[in-house]
């Protein structure tokens, strides 16, 4: 039930988003926002809350879901619409807003939807672990000796 709450508000979110930076930038239709909408819930969604933000963290988790909202936007924006300054700054206001609902989502996300697996935690290692190994290679052949 959490999870379908969680889905709802990332829905509502982005109906709110694309309803502001496409009917303002362009003359986007019900079916093109909810479309728009459906898309990036869905992707984000599976993207980047139940993979990225379970293994690698919420700072990591906005990111790529910035980048998915702002590229999903341009690249389909830019087959459905035609204007290309219109499509850059629907994909921009779009993707800023989305990512501000983000913070929300991903702290209700957090604290109250439960890991249904544990996950093998995959934080990178912020300090580089180096080691070097030495030996003293041994020459086969003797040098000082003639054959």
């Amino acid at each position: 039930m959490n999870h379908l709450k969680a889905l709802l508000v990332k829905f509502i979110c982005s109906i709110v988003a694309f309803a502001i930076a496409l009917d303002l930038f362009f003359d986007a239709t019900i079916v093109d926002i909810l479309s728009f909408s459906l898309f990036v819930t869905v992707a984000s969604y599976l993207i980047g809350d139940q993979i990225i933000l379970r293994r690698l963290g919420n700072r990591e988790a906005i990111i790529v879901e910035f980048l998915l909202t702002y590229m999903s936007v341009w690249i389909f924006g830019s087959i459905l619409f035609d204007s290309y300054p219109q499509v850059a700054w629907g994909s921009i206001l779009s993707a800023l807003i989305i990512t501000g609902a983000e913070v929300l989502v991903h702290r209700y996300f957090l604290n109250y939807v439960p890991k249904e697996r544990k996950v093998k935690d995959m934080r990178f290692k912020r300090r580089p672990a180096y080691s070097t190994e030495m030996a003293k290679e041994t020459d086969i052949h003797n040098k000082n000796e003639p054959e």
